[in-house]
């Protein structure tokens, strides 16, 4: 596996990020296709990228960081089937290298449904693991389906 920073994302790395997005996150968010993830990419200011690829070429994680509002935030995919191996620590690892700050949304509970029909997983257990705080008072809600902020910070003593 390998990581790898880009700036801008080819039609292929999109399809496959796409894929991904509808293979891991709840159904109530899938992405429709190439022209949905456009728009959600294009609504973000300074979006960097940064994947995991396996060696036939092939997206395993993707992470992008990017300015909304005056903060840095970030979103996240992980495949399931080497999520618990190091990998999303890595890559959350390289971001907070090129950030002083992170912030996302996170579900916080297991009741949502994947479009396989298995239970979404809520990762918030990962993000305490990885030094950010939960402010579990500040929620969004989209598509009925409930998330709550998390953030890190850089401090003096990383």
């Amino acid at each position: 596996m390998k990581l790898i920073e880009l700036s801008v994302l080819t039609p292929a790395q999109k399809e496959q990020i796409i894929a991904l997005w509808n293979q891991e996150y709840p159904a109530k968010i899938m992405l429709s296709g190439l022209a949905d993830f456009d728009q959600y990419l294009s609504a973000l200011q300074d979006l960097n990228h940064i994947v995991l690829i396996d060696r036939h070429q092939v997206i395993k994680g993707w992470l992008a960081y990017f300015s909304r509002e005056g903060e840095q935030w970030f979103a996240i995919l992980l495949d399931a089937s080497i999520q618990g191996q190091g990998w999303g620590t890595q890559i959350l690892d390289l971001a907070k290298k090129r950030n002083l700050e992170l912030h996302g949304w996170v579900i916080p509970d297991d009741q949502e449904l994947k479009q396989n029909g298995e239970i979404y997983r809520s990762p918030l257990g990962f993000y305490v693991r990885n030094k950010f705080s939960v402010f579990a008072g500040i929620q969004s809600i989209k598509n009925d389906t409930r998330s709550i902020k998390i953030s890190w910070y850089k401090n003096k003593t990383e």
